[in-house]
């Protein structure tokens, strides 16, 4: 699966209950959008979605299921439960929290890790992470690429960018990390999904700017009242 999305765009395709598309339909369409423009791989949340996704394209998924839970701020992919949902829908690819925050029951990273590996050995995995420290974590842990995702998303890291200061924190994933780099989040234009590449990341993760119309309507506006 990383060999297919080397230097290739892959779309977000995401719609919360919350939110005016939500609807695994939608999310199969915009899917097929996504593969008609030329993406290399998509990123879905939720079994429903990733099956329909499925039904649309043959490109490889990257899945995740947000849920929350009392007792734990991490709500991506927190549990086996979860997992085990992603497995069964054929995700090619699980993306799961990586940051330092402890998981809902108290779990660790580590043991989390543990028992995935245990249950699924074969399973790819994705490190979404906030800090370089979490990314070298990931790393010695074993997974199979880290992600940007969480940057500017967890407490520590509040108000981060990933294309501050020239695209300082990226710039210092490639320096610091061996296995492949993601650049997710807040990538907003064309031009800026160019520079993560040149700067060396793996592939590049867009969601928002392709797929969440409210929010692609807001930039306008709120350029347009400026």
């Amino acid at each position: 699966m990383l060999d297919r999305i080397k230097k290739g765009l892959v779309v977000s395709c995401q719609a919360l209950e919350d939110e005016p598309l939500h609807s695994s339909f939608i999310m199969g369409r915009m899917a097929k959008a996504a593969a008609q423009g030329g993406a290399a791989g998509i990123r879905a949340n939720s079994a429903q979605d990733i099956r329909e996704i499925k039904e649309n394209v043959e490109l490889p998924v990257i899945g995740i299921v947000k849920r929350d839970y009392p007792d734990s701020e991490v709500y991506i992919t927190p549990t086996l439960k979860e997992v085990d949902e992603l497995v069964d829908a054929g995700a090619e690819m699980i993306a799961v929290d990586a940051t330092d925050r402890v998981r809902p029951g108290g779990v660790t990273l580590e043991d989390f890790f543990s028992e995935v590996k245990r249950t699924y050995p074969a399973q790819l995995l994705m490190a979404d992470v906030s800090t370089i420290e979490e990314a070298r974590k990931a790393e010695e842990l074993g997974f199979d690429c880290v992600s940007t995702t969480m940057v500017g998303y967890t407490p520590y890291t509040n108000g981060q960018k990933l294309y501050q200061n020239d695209f300082a924190i990226l710039k210092d994933f490639i320096q610091t990390i061996s296995v492949p780099v993601i650049a997710e989040g807040n990538i907003l234009s064309p031009e800026m999904a160019k520079t993560c590449l040149e700067i060396g990341v793996h592939a590049v993760v867009v969601g928002g700017a392709i797929t969440r119309p409210q929010m692609i309507t807001k930039r306008f506006i709120d350029v347009m009242e400026s």
